[in-house]
């Protein structure tokens, strides 16, 4: 007897404004996959939530903290700072128009449905890099997940965000003693390098340990003031 398909199942293939972005279920996970590119699914979330926990934790208790959340993916990030009732704003940044519509009207609204609805979220369309480079607002906490790592971006623009340049803009936008929180599918010795060369201090990485292979990252800089 044959055994059962188990290969994925492409609910909507749409082109955005930068590139090929693909929403499909494979069993019981939903996957994003950008350009050929997997960016992450609904399997676990455990380093999507430390992203927005130790954020939270490096601002020493600075109340009703604003969180800048850059990207939305699948939206662990967005519905687990929503589920904490000690941040203030909740602004998330997301590109894809794709991907807004997959949480307002498609199969990721099970998982962000209270967090939409939750009067401190706003989500702004627009691509990060040119955000944190325009914007007149600040924020306590950037919180970047937008791709799989300093070293392994969506696409090429990307690649700025976490040069010197880049993480100038990113410091920008936050308050004095702000932290910038950035989510890496790898740890990155060199990262860490780059963020107290821009400015940072404390800097710090988190891991979270994977199945197989080596663990997914949080790194972690608080803006001096």
């Amino acid at each position: 007897m044959a055994a059962p398909d188990d290969s994925p199942v492409v609910l909507d293939r749409r082109q955005g404004p930068y590139g090929e972005v693909v929403l499909r279920r494979h069993g019981a996970l939903l996957q994003i996959i950008a350009n050929g590119c997997f960016l992450m699914d609904t399997s676990d979330g455990r380093s999507e939530r430390l992203l927005i926990d130790a954020a939270y934790d490096a601002l020493d208790g600075r109340p009703a903290p604003a969180v800048l959340i850059g990207g939305l993916g699948v939206g662990f990030s967005l519905a687990h700072a929503s589920d904490d009732p000690r941040w203030g704003r909740i602004t998330v940044v997301e590109r894809e128009p794709a991907v807004v519509d997959w949480h307002h009207a498609g199969p990721l609204s099970e998982l962000t449905r209270g967090a939409l609805a939750d009067p401190r979220t706003a989500i702004v369309r627009d691509d990060l890099v040119r955000y944190v480079n325009e914007t007149s607002d600040t924020f306590d906490a950037l919180c970047l997940d937008i791709d799989n790592g300093p070293g392994w971006t969506v696409t090429e623009d990307n690649g700025s965000l976490y040069s010197p340049a880049g993480l100038a803009a990113c410091a920008r936008v936050l308050r004095p003693g702000g932290v910038l929180a950035v989510w890496s599918a790898q740890p990155s010795p060199e990262f860490e390098g780059t963020l107290r060369n821009a400015g940072f201090r404390r800097v710090r990485t988190e891991e979270v340990p994977v199945a197989r292979g080596v663990p997914d990252a949080v790194h972690l800089g608080v803006r001096p003031g």
